[in-house]
């Protein structure tokens, strides 16, 4: 269960960064030219305030984010959180945080290259496959895929990490966006160089020789049909490392509750999403390699 100490961690880091955001934003803000000024209700909650709350619930405590407000924020940390608003309002109130978490993940949560990086995606389903002509929600814009673990309804989750489990970057897309789409790409490797190490469902000859282009060299696996070819001692063992990703898939879905059927509007799916990937940003116990040296350190969570 997540301490107070890390509560109170997670909130001076995200308020300091809120503080700096808003002190920049009024500073470069063009005036509206209209006398009537928009009228915006300020909230009893800072933002700060809302996306630590976000955050804290993907520390694996609870499973209905409901239940998690109104019994844990609201009765063991009413202290902490002395204006909380109620359940209701506390919904309409997280869109508004979207994009400041947003450019907090891009600025100070997510770590850099190291030369070393790791490739995967994950099926994010909204419903079961039996339910999905009838969903509402997401009619339109959830789409029905494939993967390692049979058909889905829902989006995809393409990410990238580096050898100390630190996200690089992510694409979320249709569930049936094929792995090597140069859309995807066009997104992902912006932020790599290096080796990439990835399982056999990226093998693709064109997709190899675009990132060769960009100073990418993906590495896989070899299929059963394919002709058999040397690989250097280094690939060989970075391959084997790769439960690296595979881990923060597992810690994402069963810690950090990324997937759940509960969803009623598609903006508190990505508020989800968003705070998600922000929260295991946070988590102490990583996933990384282990080998003989030293790598340069990252700029993840460098706010002060």
């Amino acid at each position: 269960m997540i301490t107070k100490d890390k509560i109170t961690e997670i909130f001076c880091i995200l308020d300091e960064f809120s503080k700096n955001f808003d002190a920049e934003m009024q500073h470069h803000s063009l005036p509206t030219g209209s006398p009537k000024a928009r009228r915006r209700r300020k909230a009893s909650l800072s933002d700060s305030e809302i996306m630590t709350i976000l955050l804290v619930f993907h520390f694996g405590t609870f499973a209905n984010f409901k239940h998690y407000y109104l019994h844990f924020i609201k009765v063991h940390l009413r202290s902490e959180f002395p204006s909380a608003v109620s359940y209701n309002r506390f919904v309409e109130l997280e869109s508004r945080v979207f994009f400041k978490l947003t450019l907090f993940l891009k600025l100070y949560a997510f770590g850099r290259c190291t030369g070393i990086s790791f490739v995967d995606s994950t099926m994010i389903p909204v419903c079961h496959n039996l339910r999905r002509y009838a969903n509402k929600v997401f009619k339109g814009i959830a789409t029905n895929g494939k993967g390692t673990m049979g058909w889905c309804h829902g989006f995809k989750l393409h990410f990238v990490c580096n050898d100390r489990g630190e996200f690089i970057t992510f694409c979320l897309t249709g569930a049936n966006v094929d792995d090597r789409n140069p859309k995807v790409w066009q997104v992902l490797a912006k932020e790599l160089y290096g080796k990439l190490f990835a399982d056999k469902g990226y093998i693709s000859p064109k997709l190899f020789e675009s990132l060769f282009d960009d100073g990418i060299h993906l590495v896989t696996g070899i299929k059963a049909n394919m002709k058999n070819r040397l690989m250097p001692l280094w690939d060989r063992i970075m391959l084997r490392k790769r439960y690296i990703i595979e881990c923060i898939n597992d810690m994402l879905k069963n810690t950090g509750k990324l997937v759940h059927s509960r969803h009623r509007s598609i903006n508190n799916f990505i508020m989800n999403l968003v705070s998600a990937i922000a929260a295991y940003c946070f988590y102490d116990n990583k996933p990384e390699v282990i080998y003989g040296y030293t790598i340069q350190q990252t700029k993840q969570m460098v706010l002060f």
